[in-house]
């Protein structure tokens, strides 16, 4: 049997956004920025008549023939946030499961998952031959569901998964914390038992229980 943790938070998963929450920056237009694609990636995130899934999948449309590896050593350059080790490894001692979730790219949010030993992941799935990637891109909202604060589509229905996974784990939603700075993060904010809005936008603050631009913050609450 494994030593326990000597004070058990009443939080029993937290759940964190990647881009601009966990990293200074968001990955895809960094590296869209070095690779000299990041026009044809702002046309295509203002569309205002595309779907917000439909997004994601010709985003990915953009990077075909480019290479993983140079993808992966442009995203490991991108700072992480202030305290954000520091913040993880408090979280695990108290025994709270961690996890990524991110419309971006699992081979992305995968690496970072082992630089600071987060427990799960769960972003889009990048299509690869080789190290060459396709453009094709397996979203993971299947079924399309909506988010249920937004009743938009996105390519990862952030609080179905949160709901999904403390279901999974045997943790009532009241028992989570979600963390996040975009509009894609609302309803995991909205439907965690303590959301944190971490250097986000009015439109998301007014969704949070915590208003924050300091990660320190979270453990006052643990």
């Amino acid at each position: 049997m494994g030593i326990l943790p000597i004070f058990m938070s009443k939080y029993k998963l937290a759940m964190f956004d990647m881009d601009g929450t966990l990293l200074q920056g968001r990955g895809i237009f960094i590296i869209a920025k070095k690779k000299g694609l990041i026009e044809d990636l702002e046309r295509v995130i203002m569309n205002k008549n595309m779907e917000f899934y439909k997004k994601s999948i010709e985003v990915a449309k953009l990077l075909k023939n480019h290479s993983k590896k140079e993808f992966l050593e442009i995203f490991r350059s991108i700072p992480l946030q202030k305290h954000v080790e520091n913040v993880i490894k408090e979280l695990k001692k108290k025994g709270i499961r961690i996890a990524i979730i991110t419309d971006s790219y699992d081979f992305l949010a995968e690496d970072l998952k082992r630089r600071l030993m987060f427990d799960y992941v769960f972003a889009n799935k990048l299509i690869f031959n080789g190290d060459t990637i396709t453009g094709k891109l397996e979203i993971h909202n299947q079924d399309l569901r909506q988010d249920f604060i937004s009743n938009r589509v996105y390519s990862i229905c952030k609080s179905c998964v949160l709901e999904d996974l403390a279901k999974d784990l045997g943790f009532k939603l009241d028992e989570t914390i979600a963390i996040g700075d975009g509009i894609v993060d609302i309803g995991m904010i909205k439907k965690a038992g303590l959301g944190i809005a971490f250097n986000a936008s009015d439109t998301v603050n007014k969704h949070a229980n915590i208003v924050t631009n300091d990660m320190r913050t979270i453990l006052k609450y643990i």
